[in-house]
């Protein structure tokens, strides 16, 4: 029991700790945008005296207002913080796990983020991409408005699967054919295992980080994260130019272990920390002739 809950205690620390370095960062930034667009008094035309006076109901407004430059902590960082310091419910990953993403985030923020999945650390997946935009694709309509409820900022979609874990086998055997190494939009696929039916704009934007950590695939009618990986590593491949980070978790499933080194390729794997795995895959249409896999 004393173990578990070091673990939770830890978890909120490593988490709160992470929070207010991005936070830190912010404040950083915003003092250095200040101090460049209002250079020192001695540089400046001095202003009539009478335009400086200003009525407590105009210095009020403008307090509460706060200016384009103000370092206010954003009322989205506010709630993350309080949220995860409150809650008793921690993501399903590790504080390992968290980590390795935390820290490319940490590099590559603001940035667009797509993540197959809804849940307990959508929040803070969304936060850590402070600035940058993040979409989460779920599978369970309920669970999407419940998440909805209780935070209306996150950007989430419904999105249906129409494989079963039982058909791993054959998939992978499927997933070898040239239609389904042929480099493309996966939108128009003719690979059995490309997601054709997701929101326009998944299909649009150049994500940097994808990760997969949904559909449910813990039993063998579930649909399973075959087409959900192999979809992940065909936009990595066919963006125009520069690179994105795939992390796929629980790969201590056979599906999640095998898709994985297939379509996202052992070659271009970065690191594995316990569940998870870190890809980075470049693009494959920026001129240089590559196999599907490095060799």
């Amino acid at each position: 029991m004393r173990s578990k809950a070091n673990q939770a205690l830890n978890f909120k620390v490593l988490l709160l700790g992470i929070f207010l370095a991005f936070l830190l960062l912010f404040v950083v930034r915003s003092s250095l945008s200040l101090s460049k667009e209002n250079p020192s008094p001695m540089s400046k035309t001095p202003l009539p005296k009478a335009s400086n006076v200003k009525t407590n109901a105009e210095a009020e407004a403008e307090a509460a207002n706060c200016s384009p430059t103000c370092t206010k902590i954003p009322r989205s960082l506010a709630q993350a913080l309080i949220h995860y310091s409150t809650s008793t419910i921690t993501p399903q990953q590790t504080l390992k796990e968290i980590s390795v993403s935390a820290r490319v985030l940490e590099k590559k923020a603001p940035c667009n983020f797509l993540v197959f999945g809804l849940g307990h650390d959508s929040l803070m997946w969304s936060t850590l991409n402070y600035g940058g935009r993040t979409i989460f694709l779920e599978e369970d309509e309920a669970w999407i408005e419940q998440i909805r409820r209780r935070f209306p900022m996150l950007e989430s979609y419904h999105v249906t699967y129409d494989s079963k874990v039982n058909q791993a086998e054959n998939l992978m055997d499927v997933g070898k054919g040239p239609e389904c190494t042929a480099i493309g939009d996966p939108k128009y696929s003719m690979c059995q295992l490309a997601l054709k039916g997701l929101p326009a704009e998944v299909y649009d934007i150049k994500w940097d980080l994808i990760m997969v950590d949904a559909p449910t695939g813990y039993y063998e009618e579930a649909p399973g994260r075959m087409t959900a990986i192999y979809t992940a590593g065909m936009m990595a491949r066919n963006r125009e130019d520069g690179d994105t980070d795939v992390f796929v978790h629980d790969v201590n499933r056979e599906v999640e272990d095998n898709f994985s080194k297939a379509f996202l390729c052992e070659g271009y794997m970065k690191k594995q920390e316990g569940r998870i795995r870190h890809f980075n895959i470049p693009s494959h249409r920026d001129g240089l002739e590559r196999p599907f896999c490095p060799e």
